[in-house]
């Protein structure tokens, strides 16, 4: 799915609070688009709702929350804190999808960009799923 309107980051936000998104279209760019929605939004609500909404939609597509799999508290928090920093800083009155659009093109938009901040083994840790661990590589810049 692309992101050309803040309509379209509407769309995914209320398939994945509704827990009605099909799984396939719960890509990485989605998750960024719901975080983003949120925060948008409030942003103090986001980080308090996000992971059990997480955890809801998960089930509803079949998927479970584990020590092994489903939700991850670190990578939901830095993925919030990324969010909401793009959102703080993007100029006033700028649209949701744009500052969506920055936010994919940097570094961000890879799946693999939070092992810059942690190594694999911390970063899939049963702690580090359950609760928020720090970086252990270099800290986040936000």
């Amino acid at each position: 799915m692309s992101f050309e309107t803040d309509d379209d980051i509407a769309e995914v936000l209320e398939g994945f609070r509704g827990r009605t998104l099909p799984k396939e279209k719960w890509t990485h760019a989605a998750h960024w688009a719901a975080a983003l929605g949120l925060i948008a939004e409030d942003a103090a609500a986001a980080h308090r709702d996000m992971p059990g909404m997480i955890r809801a939609y998960n089930e509803s597509v079949g998927g479970r929350n584990t020590d092994a799999e489903g939700y991850h508290e670190t990578i939901t928090i830095a993925s919030l804190k990324a969010a909401e920093h793009a959102w703080r800083s993007a100029p006033e009155g700028a649209a949701l999808h744009t500052v969506l659009s920055g936010l994919l093109a940097g570094p961000c938009g890879k799946p693999d960009w939070i092992f810059e901040y942690w190594h694999r083994d911390t970063l899939f840790s049963v702690q580090a799923r359950r609760t928020w661990v720090d970086p252990d590589i270099r800290a986040l810049p936000y």
